[in-house]
């Protein structure tokens, strides 16, 4: 018994490297296409900054950006690769009615990935000019390459993991250990909960505005998990009991086995 134990542990970890090996090898290959036109990604990333000129302070920053750039843009492009691969290697632990929302959930994790990448985009050039006002005519600021990039590539990626919320939600909720019921119950403290994250990733220092704005699309793919529960998430089959009749209680419901004895006497 202890051997066929063993055994599945052996071929679990077995499968998480080969799982591991795949992924790594797409997004390698990927990063080496992105860094091919790194200079065209860079293009784009910088854009958003306007006609800011962005200074190199290090002999190496002309490399080391080019493949952070690169190994962000392989990570994009590998998404959907590691994505399933991950996926795959939870398959075992699925019933059989679950796994047909492999496909459509791999797919859905990498469209909202994508689309919360294309909404921060979209927020950097306000957020950029909201904070380049705030050095005002005292202050000089030399934008480093390095620091921008690394910047734009966090808020990017941020952007991308809080579009995966229906996702992370439809997921707690198949595994029971939250319901539809308490989420709409507390949909105020989720949205409170949601104000303070989009908070943290806006790197902005308004307080309100920017952060309503990044948390607004937040909350339209939260009530729709709250939609989508009701086609993923199966409701419990109500007991039936039969209710006693009114006046008796189990104690004055006569056994079969003493009316057949007083019959006999």
């Amino acid at each position: 018994m202890a051997q066929e134990k063993r055994m599945g542990l052996l071929e679990h970890i077995e499968e998480l490297r080969s799982r591991l090996i795949i992924s790594i090898i797409a997004i390698l290959v990927t990063t080496a296409l992105a860094y091919v036109f790194s200079d065209a990604i860079l293009e784009i990333l910088t854009r958003p900054a306007g006609g800011l000129k962005l200074v190199a302070l290090s002999p190496l920053d002309g490399f080391m950006i080019r493949f952070r750039v690169a190994l962000y843009g392989g990570l994009a492009l590998a998404a959907p690769v590691w994505i399933y691969q991950v996926v795959r290697y939870l398959e075992p632990g699925l019933l059989p009615r679950e796994k047909r929302y492999l496909i459509p959930g791999v797919a859905g994790m990498v469209a909202l990935f994508l689309l919360g990448n294309v909404f921060g985009y979209v927020m950097l050039a306000n957020m950029l000019t909201v904070m380049l006002t705030m050095f005002g005519s005292s202050l000089t600021y030399l934008p480093s390459a390095d620091q921008y990039i690394s910047f734009v590539v966090y808020f990017l990626i941020a952007i991308g993991i809080s579009f995966e919320l229906p996702i992370v939600i439809l997921i707690l909720m198949k595994l029971g250990l939250v319901s539809p019921e308490f989420l709409r119950k507390q949909r105020r403290i989720a949205y409170f909960i949601l104000f303070v994250f989009a908070e943290l990733i806006t790197p902005v220092a308004d307080p309100l505005v920017a952060p309503m704005v990044v948390m607004a699309p937040m909350v339209v793919l939260f009530e729709l998990a709250l939609l989508l529960s009701r086609f993923v998430v199966s409701k419990p089959k109500p007991t039936s009991a039969v209710a006693p009749t009114p006046g008796t209680t189990e104690q004055e419901t006569p056994k079969e086995g003493t009316e057949n004895t007083k019959k006999s006497d």
